[in-house]
């Protein structure tokens, strides 16, 4: 009787396919800004709670249009939500977000002068923040060794078999106790970009993919 395959990729098969995401895949540039090409660290915290929901060039143009009337924490708390609402109607869902915003930043000033906290549970004690948006924050801005979970992400890991877990946080939990230390810096780009070109959500490119001996989604659909 042929059995089905695992639910998870054993820890020598993790190894083997970060091992090969990382020959196949770009890293992390030595210019990378943060979402959206944000230039410091408030920006790119303001730009994930923007990108909630939202198309990567919508995003950019609410993003554009915030910081051209308010770029630190200060102004930005000086305008009123309505303001912030009209700047940032292309992403969609502007007035919670706007609501989100005010009460980000005065968090932000009131328990951090301002600053963008370096640590996730400092981060996601923040108004509008969570893991995903927390993690990114902490690899941008802070160089840290985390794998920030988005749509790309999630998908390519627990098709894979490097995790089996039904939401975005509990795959990022389980990927940072089963990825290999040496990957954690890079492995969200890796991730990404692998999404991106060889694991598609609609129609992945299984035959030529360079993983496909490991995946258990492949495994799967032979089986099946």
């Amino acid at each position: 009787m042929t059995r089905a395959p695992p639910l998870r990729l054993t820890k020598a098969e993790v190894e083997a396919v970060f091992r090969l995401l990382a020959e196949h895949m770009p890293g992390r540039t030595p210019d990378a800004k943060g979402p959206k090409g944000q230039p410091d660290r408030f920006r790119t915290l303001v730009a994930c709670v923007l990108s909630a929901q939202s198309r990567d060039a919508n995003t950019a143009l609410a993003a554009e249009a915030l910081f051209a009337c308010a770029n630190t924490p200060e102004t930005l708390l000086a305008l009123d939500e309505a303001q912030i609402a009209e700047a940032i109607r292309p992403c969609g869902l502007y007035n919670a977000k706007a609501r989100n915003l005010k009460r980000l930043v005065a968090a932000l000033i009131e328990r951090h002068g301002g600053q963008v906290p370096a640590d996730r549970a400092a981060l996601m004690l923040l108004p509008g923040i969570g893991r995903k948006c927390a993690d990114i924050v902490l690899s941008f801005c802070f160089d840290r060794p985390v794998i920030a979970v988005d749509t790309h992400v999630f998908r390519v890991c627990n098709r894979l078999g490097l995790t089996h877990q039904t939401t975005a946080d509990r795959t990022a939990e389980e990927l940072e106790e089963r990825a290999p230390e040496w990957a954690l810096r890079d492995g969200h780009f890796w991730l990404i970009q692998f999404g991106k070109s060889v694991c598609l959500a609609r129609r992945p490119l299984c035959e030529s993919c360079f993983l496909n001996r490991y995946c258990l989604a492949v495994r799967r659909s032979a089986f099946l």
